[in-house]
């Protein structure tokens, strides 16, 4: 059973998106996958799914077992933010990760999306990399933009989350040259992981 934990560069990257492009490939493939966003917290006037909505619809779970209900934050800010601005209590870190369940038998891939960037508070004394050192994921997948500046960000948040075997998803993927260049550097020269597709990161889970 292979546990990953899925961050980002920055918010709004396509963590969600990789996510479930990769899980529904999994199953495709029948294995039994599960999704768990510890807390999410999002615009309430935004009309789309929230991203447990997405990654449920992925995983063939229910969204309030992706995220637990009392969990969701109708702030578009980092959610220990939103739960001040919203007077709802703090949290820690040992208390979200309390909450998480898993299915019974456990699945073939267990997929934790955190929130935002590496370093982006998920709690009120932790961040996504406080997250790898409680579970200790089989890997960690970095999504990161596939265009300009990528190679700097790739590189801040590498250095962050190396303790782990990790793989770099470059999203929004087209091949063009700079895509093709920028994957290049990271692979050639910086020896990192790099995929572009949820197959190929499908591939590296099953």
């Amino acid at each position: 059973m292979t546990l990953v934990v899925c961050t980002g560069t920055g918010t709004e990257i396509g963590k969600t998106w990789v996510g479930a492009a990769v899980l529904s490939r999994l199953r495709e493939r029948g294995l039994r996958v599960a999704a768990r966003k510890p807390v999410q917290s999002f615009d309430p006037a935004d009309a789309g799914p929230t991203d447990a909505d997405v990654l449920a619809s992925a995983s063939g779970e229910h969204p309030h077992d992706v995220c637990p209900e009392g969990r969701w934050y109708p702030v578009a800010m980092a959610p220990p933010m939103a739960a001040a601005v919203l007077e709802r209590a703090p949290f820690s870190l040992d208390e979200l990760l309390h909450d998480v369940r898993w299915p019974d038998p456990e699945p073939d891939v267990r997929w934790i999306e955190t929130v935002g960037g590496v370093r982006a508070p998920i709690a009120f004394d932790a961040d996504s990399v406080d997250v790898c050192h409680h579970v200790e994921p089989d890997l960690t997948v970095l999504v990161a933009d596939a265009g300009l500046g990528t190679i700097n960000a790739v590189r801040l948040s590498a250095e962050a989350i190396d303790p782990w075997p990790f793989v770099v998803y470059l999203n929004h993927w087209t091949g063009d040259e700079l895509h093709t260049l920028n994957r290049a550097w990271l692979a050639d020269r910086d020896g990192f992981d790099v995929v572009v597709s949820p197959d190929e990161l499908a591939g590296r889970l099953g």
